[in-house]
């Protein structure tokens, strides 16, 4: 079958042989892929990221001198299933899937280890368990969206945000723009965002961005000293009543003090920095985009002005279930992201493209078209 490998950095259509779904495994024949932000930046810094999983407990990360098959967010239809597998859905049936999968005793990532190949093929193995059917209606460009639009609705929970919130997404790359969705959809009224490019800001608009800016703090700063002097004004008016506990009527307001809940989805570093120093006071911090070198911020800025700063990373299986329901009940429209689709020969293309920020956010691949 045809697939494309990545070594060394370079991308190139090969000949692989397919492959034969073991105990619990079934074989899809893909439909669609995407390319994730996080295999633009693999494909150059991969012994960084494998470095970081290493040290976390996963020590079969790619690297750059293995022969891989990138792809790990992806929709494709069942064409063959191992061993002790319940063969749940029929042949031909749309899954979904998530990008992790079992050999013997090891589990590996899909799309991201020699061990585990992606969906950049005509053909890939998954794990049944993990798998999910696409419901009736749901196109296979929409479907191949569940993975990305599970990691920004896990960020979005991990910012804990209600619908009173101000969101504020710096940057409006793919998963910038997969925020921005998420939020609206779960019914966030205000969600500014900003990037440097305008092409990515008109596609914010697209995406239901209440407010477009290359200013994302206009009005939601004050000096400290204003606030200070608000709060001395405010005790200063309940200490004029009579008997009344001003000390819950300050517990009370607590609930109401806080800044805008912020998503970091650059990368770059300087950003944290950046934002710890502009952001609001008692703001929360997510933390989505992926930087693959060291970085710093002032963790005196943060103390001063009580900063939430907050990771995110990945998705958990009910959310990545949530994500597709919400997809197939068209409580989000995930349609502005899709910028392009191409063919596995034009996928190093598409690579190059990706890596300069304009009007693209998410090119699929239909690995049996060309």
């Amino acid at each position: 079958m045809r697939a494309v490998v990545v070594q060394d950095g370079e991308l190139s259509v090969a000949e692989v042989p397919l492959p034969v779904p073991g105990p619990g495994q079934i074989r899809l024949r893909v439909t669609r892929a995407g390319i994730c932000g996080s295999d633009l930046h693999v494909r150059v810094h991969a012994d960084a990221s494998a470095d970081v999983a290493a040290e976390v407990g996963y020590p079969d990360f790619m690297r750059p001198k293995h022969r891989v098959v990138m792809g790990h967010e992806f929709t494709g239809v069942v064409d063959e299933y191992g061993p002790d597998t319940r063969r749940r859905w029929r042949k031909g049936q749309a899954i979904v899937a998530l990008p992790l999968i079992r050999h013997g005793d090891d589990v590996h990532m899909i799309g991201l280890s020699e061990h585990a190949p992606g969906a950049y093929a005509e053909y890939m193995l998954v794990a049944e368990d993990a798998a999910m059917p696409v419901p009736a209606g749901v196109p296979a460009d929409l479907a191949a969206l569940t993975e990305p639009l599970a990691v920004a609705l896990h960020a979005v929970h991990r910012g804990a945000v209600t619908r009173r919130d101000t969101a504020v997404v710096i940057g409006c790359g793919p998963i910038g723009l997969a925020v921005i969705l998420m939020l609206k959809a779960l019914g966030v009224r205000r969600v500014v965002a900003t990037d440097l490019v305008e092409g990515r800001r008109e596609l914010a608009r697209r995406c239901g961005a209440d407010v477009v800016t290359g200013e994302p703090w206009a009005g939601l700063t004050k000096p400290i000293t204003e606030i200070y002097g608000t709060g001395l004004d405010a005790l200063h008016r309940l200490r004029q009543v009579p008997g009344l506990p001003w000390w819950q009527a300050v517990r009370a307001a607590r609930r109401f003090s806080g800044g805008p809940v912020v998503f970091e989805c650059v990368g770059v570093p300087g950003v944290i920095e950046d934002i710890v120093t502009h952001a609001p006071i008692r703001s929360r911090v997510v933390v989505v985009g992926v930087c693959m070198e060291p970085d710093t911020f002032r963790p005196t800025m943060a103390s001063n002005k009580e900063i939430d700063l907050r990771f995110a990373f990945c998705y958990d299986p009910a959310e990545f279930h949530e994500t597709l329901q919400m997809i197939a009940r068209r409580r989000i429209d995930p349609r502005p992201l899709l910028t392009g689709v191409v063919t596995l020969e034009q996928l190093g293309d598409a690579f190059d493209r990706l890596r300069k920020p304009g009007k693209h956010a998410k090119i699929l691949v239909d690995p049996g078209n060309g």
